[in-house]
């Protein structure tokens, strides 16, 4: 456990380092060098260069929710509400039309994942394996103790809460009582980052990627696995060198399901059968999303990539942000949001990667972005506990 856990802080710092190199000109050059994975030296946040804004970018309001600390957290909207947690505890529902606090409730313990709203039922994980439903007027309904710390979101799907916990087991609760209904489990490599990446259900299987660039299809009605395949294959001298996993969710589009391992590669993965279509080198820590056949990456360097879903070509590459340690894209019609650790929200076209609005929060980190009540409309919520409600027209 020591070890699992200095490593993922060492590997955590990681994301912040950029790679020696020697006068670096051009972004040809720079985008080889976000496939080199080799010793590094540390550098600080590129400097933010003043930006012509072709959309405006407002706060239309922001709620202290209380801090994560060491945790992960990503909000839920539900109906018109945002629900989300803090460590000591706490669920709070919010009203997105103007960010007030409906209530607050506490179970008792500290929520370790983000939250579940889906089925009607509030649902959270905490640090000490328990997972706990709510309904919509923050009543609990349940509660169901699994194996270790649960740092994803809890999903709904078809009468069944999907868990994940931190050993890498997978379980199956009953969505009216929270008995267990099955479990799926893996066995724990001896290093792995410590990651908030949960699963994806979708269309009767969830998807779930893991240490060593592993990623599984398995049947949500009963846990057996359906297949498993190879995004990645760990590589380099040292373990650190060779840890390739993945720490961010699938991505599901019609056929195919999508995964990127940290210090590895993107890949494209036919869900019939879990055979590889296309890869390509593309580290990310944080992850990517998907949308009008267009995917879009946070590389673990900073750079961002749009690439064609369908052979993983690059369209365009913003290289301009290179060690912010960015948050997973938010796909928002004709832009594109990234959050970053100085608390920016950076806007892009979505047809050519140029920067078309920016916004500060504060200066703590953003850790997780969101769609909002409305197109136009983003959830942001940061490291110092701040959830704030962000409009760019």
């Amino acid at each position: 456990m020591f070890v699992r856990k200095f490593v993922y802080w060492v590997m955590l710092s990681s994301l912040l380092l950029g790679l020696s190199s020697c006068s670096v000109v051009g972004d040809i050059q720079q985008a080889a060098n976000d496939t080199i994975f080799g010793e590094e030296i540390a550098n600080p946040p590129a400097e933010l260069e003043e930006i012509k804004a072709s959309y405006n970018a407002t706060i239309d309001w922001s709620l202290e929710v209380g801090e994560p600390h060491v945790f992960d957290y990503t909000p839920a909207l539900e109906s018109g509400n945002v629900y989300s947690a803090n460590s000591e505890g706490e669920i709070i529902k919010i009203d997105s039309t103007n960010g007030r606090e409906v209530w607050r409730v506490s179970v008792g313990e500290p929520i370790s994942g983000g939250v579940g709203a889906e089925g009607g039922m509030i649902l959270v994980g905490s640090s000490k394996g328990n997972v706990y439903a709510y309904d919509v007027d923050g009543k609990q309904l349940w509660k169901s103790k699994l194996s270790s710390e649960i740092l994803s979101v809890p999903r709904y799907f078809d009468g069944a809460v999907i868990v994940r916990s931190n050993d890498n087991h997978i379980y199956g609760l009953n969505a009216v009582d929270g008995t267990r209904k099955w479990a799926y489990e893996r066995i724990v490599p001896a290093l792995s980052l410590r990651s908030s990446a949960g699963i994806v259900v979708d269309g009767g299987a969830v998807y779930a990627g893991f240490a060593g660039g592993k990623m599984v299809a398995i049947r949500a009605d009963n846990g057996r696995l359906l297949w498993e395949s190879n995004v990645s294959q760990p590589k380099g001298v040292t373990e650190i060198e060779r840890i390739s996993d993945i720490t961010s969710l699938p991505v599901v589009s019609g056929p195919v399901v999508y995964a990127v391992s940290y210090q590895g590669r993107v890949a494209a993965v036919d869900r019939t059968n879990g055979r590889v279509v296309w890869n390509r080198e593309i580290s990310s820590y944080s992850g990517m999303r998907l949308e009008d056949q267009k995917l879009f990456v946070s590389h673990s360097l900073g750079a961002l990539y749009s690439l064609d879903y369908e052979t993983g070509r690059t369209f365009w590459r913003q290289g301009e942000l290179s060690n912010r340690k960015l948050t997973t894209p938010l796909p928002m019609g004709s832009i594109i949001a990234v959050g970053d650790l100085e608390g920016y929200i950076h806007f892009v076209s979505r047809d050519d990667g140029k920067f078309t609005a920016r916004i500060q929060l504060n200066d703590s980190p953003v850790m997780s972005l969101m769609p909002g009540a409305n197109a136009s409309q983003l959830i942001a919520e940061t490291r110092n506990g701040t959830l704030y409600a962000v409009s760019v027209k």
